[in-house]
């Protein structure tokens, strides 16, 4: 707006007329350029889930702004020019412009005739380039389309993650001792790693470490958490480095290594730290998620076999099941009969032993009203855990009917004790069992150890029955829909873009001129990544869109 002020300024209007001129002159093409702009965002319309509500803000900020900035230069602009300028700039024209121009070159004439000569020089060679390579069309179309060619084989280089990596300075170890370990000795083995990873990690770039052990004493808390811990045996590490540190991935490295050889027994690995990663792996406890679903009795084997074959894969790490098959149990198992004669019920022995081990607050929640400050307490009351330290003092526990009727009994008059194994974590998906063998991805691109696993998952596939199902799910699914939608958006925006031009310019072949500059755009995109090592990410399509925009 303001250059074409200044060209009809040149020509000898009134600054007036200056101003309306150059307003008209540019307001359709300025109007069509900022469409084009605004119209290649299309795709991100497209999104869906986290995705959407992450980049669709950034599209809308970024298409309001360009209407904003069209406004403003049809509305501010001229004004601001009409009470800026002198008035009497556009009955001088061309000659007050040019005294102007002159005396701002007297005062930095050196700089002003350095860059003038360098500018001369840069314009002749372009000059002699241009009719070179318009002397010799094929030649410069074929190397063209070779040179297009030989970028897009940079797409089998050229890794691809649904959000790239942020380096918030946290880390999240998972530590799982064996099933059944109580919390004292897990207390034990937390201690013993956090002096490990002291060892690991240098003093000066170590702020703070928080243990978090066992289960949460309520319910919400777990139901609400993306915490992999099942049970007192289970926790996490969270671990805090100051601002200036060595990268986190190889921290992560250098532990995982250490503690495995450590601590051969427990499991160890490393979940989503930083509230970005959370909120991308949607609550799931890794990126890859490759889930066992149905109800046959061979799925945990198969779910077994298949961690450990994406175990081999490289780039593929901290691969664990979701779910655990061996949490020690004790089995009583009640002789209805006996319990039948007594007057007893399999409901009275449940309540009984229930309110023996696990309190009264699981069957018969009882409330205390302080008279001193009005505040209700729940009071459960159970047997200490060291009176029942074997299956002589279980069986010892007193069994009583809940009518009062029958006499009261002893747990081992009526049902005999085993030792057994049980599931310690039990999960659904669309109501079918699952069981979940989760990774994460290190030196690697999600895109490419997500190939590797499908074929992993192609070759287990015939071993599952009928009616049960092998997916990978989680930030993959994801990646690969939101990829999907934002490639075929951008077919639809380069359409929308050259509709929009062939109204503007009332022919079908010049804004197809035009459109030859995105081959190159697209080739100058590709090797930028490659050169940087930086993947195709969600955010480098949005700024491939918006590369887009700006090269039409």
């Amino acid at each position: 707006e303001v250059e074409n002020i200044h060209r009809n300024l040149a020509m000898d209007k009134p600054l007036t007329r200056a101003i309306l001129d150059g307003a008209q002159q540019i307001a359709v093409p300025a109007f069509v350029s900022t469409l084009s702009i605004c119209v290649v965002f299309v795709p991100v319309l497209l999104l869906t889930g986290a995705a959407k509500f992450l980049f669709t803000p950034l599209a809308a900020a970024v298409v309001f702004a360009m209407l904003t900035s069209y406004l403003l230069s049809r509305t501010l602009i001229p004004s601001m020019v009409h009470f800026l300028l002198p008035k009497e700039a556009g009955s001088e024209g061309k000659g007050k412009a040019h005294g102007a121009s002159g005396r701002a070159h007297g005062r930095m004439r050196r700089i002003g005739d350095w860059v003038d000569r360098r500018f001369t020089k840069l314009r002749d060679a372009y000059k002699d380039s241009l009719e070179w390579t318009l002397g010799n069309r094929a030649w410069i179309a074929g190397i063209f389309a070779a040179f297009f060619v030989l970028s897009a084989l940079l797409l089998f280089f050229v890794g691809r993650d649904f959000f790239p990596y942020v380096d918030s300075g946290q880390m999240r170890l998972h530590v799982r001792a064996p099933a059944g370990t109580r919390l004292e000795e897990t207390e034990r083995i937390f201690a013993a790693v956090e002096r490990e990873i002291r060892k690991q990690v240098p003093p000066a770039e170590l702020q703070a470490i928080l243990d978090n052990i066992g289960l949460p004493p309520g319910g919400i808390n777990l139901a609400f958490g993306d915490t992999a811990t099942t049970g007192p045996h289970d926790g996490e590490i969270l671990i805090a480095l100051n601002k200036k540190h060595s990268p986190t991935p190889e921290h992560e490295r250098r532990l995982r290594d250490a503690l495995a050889k450590a601590f051969p027994e427990e499991v160890f690995f490393f979940g989503a730290a930083n509230i970005t990663n959370q909120i991308l792996n949607f609550g799931v406890q890794a990126p890859i998620d490759v889930q066992v679903t149905g109800r046959d009795e061979h799925n945990y084997g198969i779910a077994t076999q298949l961690s450990e074959e994406i175990a081999k894969i490289p780039g593929v790490v901290d691969v664990h099941l979701g779910q655990q098959r061996s949490s020690p149990t004790v089995g009583v198992e009640v002789d209805r009969l006996k319990a039948g004669e007594a007057g007893l019920t399999q409901r009275d022995v449940a309540n009984s032993v229930l309110i023996s081990l696990s309190g009264t607050g699981q069957v018969a929640p009882t409330q205390w009203l302080n008279p001193q400050n009005g505040v209700s307490y729940q009071v459960s009351v159970q047997t200490p855990q060291y009176r029942i330290d074997s299956f002589d003092a279980l069986a010892r526990t007193p069994i009583t009917a809940a009518s009062g009727a029958a006499p009261a009994q002893l747990l081992g008059n009526l049902a005999t004790f085993k030792r057994e194994t049980s599931t310690g974590v039990v999960s659904h998906y669309d109501v079918q069992p699952v069981f979940d063998v989760y990774a994460n991805v290190d030196r690697s691109d999600m895109g490419t150890v997500a190939a590797a696993i499908d074929k992993v998952i192609k070759k287990y596939e015939p071993k599952v029955a009928q009616g049960n199902r092998i997916r990978m799910r989680g930030q993959v699914a994801t990646m690969r829909e939101s990829f999907t939608r934002l490639e075929i958006g951008i077919v639809f925006a380069l359409l929308f873009v050259y509709l929009i031009m062939a109204v503007n310019f009332q022919s079908w072949i010049d804004p197809l001129i035009i459109l030859m500059a995105i081959p190159g755009t697209f080739a100058g995109i590709l090797w930028m990544l490659f050169i940087t090592q930086t993947t195709f990410s969600v955010p480098s399509l949005m700024g491939a869109i918006m590369a887009i925009g700006v090269a039409s």
